[in-house]
């Protein structure tokens, strides 16, 4: 269990980046738990941008249209109990932009320069307050360039496939070796695009959690703020 931090004298931003399947959301809830911090989650806004795309029929080469489509659509972020909660013009989507499908879609669609240009907006708009923590691939170079904390997670092939697996489980048929050819693919998309390519960031700290437990890569990030705060306190 990740320690309940004292809150920071001033409020950050923090930018958790890395590769599908590194746990960086589930890292990134327990880090905004534990500083009292709105956690952004922001490989939720394309999934859902890609569940309505997929459920309209609108391919990825029609730029034009998913950017018409984007454009209208109203995308909520809603903490719970149970977790974030993600709608889509009112209608919860939380579990449907999780499937299989749009796993396999969603770097299709976040390599539109349009649509990228357009979430990175509204991301930027949730930030400006500060306080955020907010995950994806281009958190730290692209939509926060000036947050205060930078990580870059990762883990390799084989175990991120393999906590992918624990989460689908029970919910899908799919085998190991799939997710594991699955999560390779989409680090080939995602490293490849030409419009904020998954990268780390400059002055990010690398973090491989490839032997490390969820509760320990969240309290070492916190770990990290904390550090961070108290270094700004002395000047």
């Amino acid at each position: 269990m990740v320690s309940q931090s004292r809150h920071l004298n001033e409020k950050i931003n923090i930018a958790i980046d890395g590769p599908a399947g590194a746990g960086k959301s589930t890292v990134a809830r327990m880090v905004a738990k534990a500083l009292s911090y709105v956690y952004v989650d922001t490989g939720a806004m394309y999934r859902a941008v890609t569940w309505v795309m997929l459920k309209s029929g609108i391919s990825p080469e029609d730029e034009q249209q998913v950017l018409q489509t984007a454009q209208n659509l109203v995308i909520d972020l809603i903490p719970s109990e149970e977790g974030q909660k993600v709608l889509v013009d009112g209608k919860e989507v939380t579990r449907e932009i999780r499937s299989l499908e749009v796993s396999s879609q969603v770097s299709r669609y976040a390599q539109i320069e349009g649509l990228r240009s357009l979430m990175v907006t509204l991301q930027r708009q949730m930030a400006l307050r500060k306080g955020v923590v907010m995950d994806g691939r281009d958190i730290g170079t692209t939509v926060l360039p000036d947050a205060e904390v930078k990580v870059f997670m990762t883990a390799d092939a084989a175990e991120r496939a393999r906590r992918r697996y624990l989460e689908l489980k029970d919910t899908t048929n799919v085998s190991l070796e799939q997710l594991e050819r699955d999560i390779t693919e989409r680090d080939r998309l995602d490293a490849g695009r030409e419009i904020s390519p998954l990268r780390q960031a400059d002055d990010a700290t690398l973090l491989d959690t490839t032997q490390m437990s969820i509760e320990e890569v969240a309290e070492a990030i916190v770990s990290m703020c904390r550090l961070y705060g108290m270094e700004r306190s002395k000047g």
